[in-house]
């Protein structure tokens, strides 16, 4: 007797073919049975999604191979990856297959097994018990732990840096895991550079408990092996002897953990948590739907803790009082650990410098005293490279990527000329390819230009130290460029927190999540791009990131009263800064809310990006523009605006021509009907259009950058 079983599987972008296919298979299959099975004429990895039904005919394709050994992934898990894909216009296979381990997806049966063997043999090793005692609570995060125990939730931590909002989180998952031996906790945060230090501070916790196996990281700086060793162990959970508590970044909030009883997203408003390709999901979104989720399959509650200094304006408003329709609850946690002070803002007015100034004298001035006293300080500036652009000064020529609407970076350490867009590389020419003068100057800075600068500045100063030891002042850059080779990051943090630095220069990869108790002055250099960006949400960033610069100062207790954060602007009057000077975030919060609410913008609305690569940008935009069109009758419509094509703020990446359309509605149920009715003009617009050089197009449901 033969089964039918349908199997959801990876097939190409935008096929017809978007769900589950039927298999014979000669056993009865679970939901969620990892299998191998024909397609085309290739084997490929698929999840059996629905039930089997018995059937007599032979017609269908056979189940090549089951997985052994591995768990059928359970309802819950199904059910998050079969909303994430409806929700953000996606086939259910390709969310499916790429929220498992690549590795996974390329094994055999027979390579699976012999895997499967290793890992049997492979000792564990057990928790010694001996754990150092955490520090006692604060009043405030006994009052948000107590909360967080009584009450359904989800929660917004809204904890001021340096607050310690991480001990929070360490004792949920603390309670959680100990309320239940077969308990797990997800732990995601929004970079890769932040996972190491975190993992530390858990490591330190839990493994003397519960064994340094117990604990996994899921992020894809791991290399395949490792992702998929730690996949089976957060899958196979605690009962089997797997992880009960993994750290990770978006890609884990599909990871499977059948015991799942907390989720905790750090520094909830980063952008990082949304996706930019494939599918284009917010693991923010997904983590408080997994909640629910999880506690409807399980039956027990499974907790969400969203946890942010900054929370994004879209947590903010769902944490207002649930009588005004709240859907979060806020646990304030407004005080520095140990009664430490938040810095103290100064704004230095640009406009009153001479003209090309880079660091205003006081500045300096103040940075200089840090130095003297043995401190800490750090720049932010959000510019990688060492000049946005070369160019000649005697013609017009300027370093313009020839495969992207965009300039190429100047690069100095290795005398290159990089596009950050397509990748496109090429050494500095020696003359003006134009007009053959020699004189090609930068223009703008860089982080590289800001560290020469600096070590300029201060070469003839003198750090603190002993008779013969090298006591020249030490300027340190952190940014992709001096980072991208594997440990390189870590070594360099470690070399900020043993003091060897003096000067730290960076973007923002260093401005958020990093406990460094020395800094005493952070200073951003040239913040004001973000002040009248076309991007309504790029206030909301900038804010975001100076408040959190702003929190690496001072986090030592004894010195938060001597801690600065200093502001280059040529608008010091603007009501962002304003609210920066008091650190006070809902005032911002507010301001900005109530714009937002007369502009009919997002939280108030709901949007959707449709763009459409082509080899023009005529064949990208009438694309959309006859899609458009053809949208007029579809359920939905009359609740849903459409805006004209326009090209992409970059509007040519790789040759390639980009344009988007925004979709907009008042209702989210309405926009979510009448993009799934899209989708079929879409395709048909593409295929039958009669439109030549359009090479794809994607739906980005709740975007970023519009």
């Amino acid at each position: 007797m033969l089964f039918t079983v349908s199997v959801v599987v990876q097939l190409p972008a935008h096929s017809a073919l978007a769900g589950p296919l039927s298999y014979a298979s000669a056993q009865l299959l679970a939901p969620g049975t990892l299998v191998r099975v024909p397609l085309g004429r290739r084997e490929t990895l698929g999840v059996v999604w629905d039930a089997a039904a018995q059937h007599d005919e032979a017609t269908l394709r056979p189940v090549t191979s089951v997985l052994d050994g591995i768990a059928p992934l359970n309802a819950a898990w199904r059910q998050l990856v079969g909303f994430a894909a409806g929700y953000y216009q996606r086939a259910l296979g390709e969310v499916a297959l790429a929220a498992l381990p690549p590795q996974l997806r390329e094994l055999d049966a027979a390579q699976w097994q012999r895997r499967l063997q290793r890992k049997k043999r492979a000792p564990t090793a057990p928790g010694s018990g001996d754990a150092m005692a955490p520090p006692a609570p604060t009043e405030e995060q006994a009052l948000a732990l107590a909360r967080i125990q009584a009450e359904d939730g989800p929660f917004l931590l809204f904890g001021s840096t340096g607050s310690g909002k991480t001990e929070v989180y360490l004792r949920a998952v603390e309670e959680a895991l100990a309320a239940d031996p077969l308990a797990q906790a997800l732990v995601m945060v929004p970079e890769i550079n932040l996972t190491p230090q975190l993992e530390a501070r858990f490591v330190d916790r839990f493994a003397p408990r519960f064994g340094r196996q117990a604990l996994v990281s899921l992020h894809s700086g791991m290399t395949p092996a490792q992702r998929l060793a730690s996949w089976l162990a957060a899958h196979a959970g605690p009962g089997a002897g797997g992880a009960r508590i993994v750290l990770g970044t978006r890609m884990a909030v599909f990871a499977a953990m059948p015991g799942l009883r907390l989720i905790v997203v750090d520094e909830e408003h980063d952008p990082s948590y949304k996706q930019q390709e494939g599918a284009r999901y917010s693991a923010r979104d997904l983590a408080v739907y997994r909640g629910r989720l999880e506690s409807r399959h399980s039956g027990q509650r499974c907790a969400v803790l969203l946890g942010s200094a900054t929370p994004s304006l879209e947590s903010w408003h769902h944490s207002r009082p649930a009588a005004e329709g709240g859907k979060y609850l806020r646990l304030p946690m407004p005080s520095r650990v140990g009664a430490g002070r938040l810095p103290a803002v100064r704004l230095v007015d640009m406009g009153l410098q001479p003209r090309n100034t880079q660091l205003a004298p006081q500045l300096l001035a103040a940075i200089g005293e840090r130095i003297a006293r043995g401190e800490q300080a750090m720049l932010l500036l959000n510019r990688r490279g060492y000049a946005p652009v070369l160019a000649c000064a005697s013609c017009d020529w300027k370093s313009l990527c020839p495969h992207c609407s965009a300039y190429r970076v100047f690069h100095k350490i290795d005398r290159s000329l990089r596009c950050h867009h397509c990748g496109f590389a090429e050494r500095v020419p020696r003359a003006c390819p134009e007009c053959g003068d020699v004189d090609l100057a930068p223009v703008g800075r860089g982080t590289e230009r800001l560290e020469e600068h600096l070590a300029h500045l201060f070469e003839d100063i003198q750090r603190p130290g002993a008779e013969g030891e090298d006591r020249r002042v030490r300027v340190l850059r952190i940014d992709a460029d001096s980072t991208r080779h594997k440990g390189a990051l870590e070594e360099q943090l470690a070399q900020v927190h043993a003091g060897a630095v003096d000067v730290l220069v960076g973007t923002q990869m260093i401005a958020k999540g990093h406990d460094f108790r020395r800094i005493t002055l952070v200073a951003a250099v040239n913040p004001d791009g973000a002040l009248f960006s076309s991007d309504f949400r790029a206030p909301e960033r900038l804010f975001a990131l100076l408040m959190q610069a702003a929190g690496r100062a001072g986090r030592d207790a004894a010195q938060g009263a001597a801690s600065e954060m200093w502001v280059q602007t040529a608008h010091p009057q603007h009501a962002l800064f304003a609210a920066l000077r008091r650190h006070d975030y809902p005032a911002f919060a507010q301001d900005q809310l109530t714009e937002r609410l007369q502009a009919g913008m997002p939280p108030f609305s709901f949007q959707a990006l449709v763009r459409a690569d082509a080899r023009t940008q005529q064949a990208a935009q009438a694309f959309l523009t006859q899609a458009s069109g053809a949208a007029t009758a579809l359920p939905g419509a009359d609740q849903v605006v459409l805006y004209p094509a326009v090209p992409t703020a970059i509007q040519r990446v790789a040759n390639v021509e980009r344009a988007q359309m925004l979709v907009e509605s008042a209702s989210r149920a309405a926009l979510q009907q009448f993009l799934s009715a899209w989708q079929t003009v879409l395709h048909a617009t593409r295929r039958d259009g009669g439109i030549d050089g359009v090479l794809r197009w994607a739906i980005d449901v709740d975007p970023l950058a519009v």
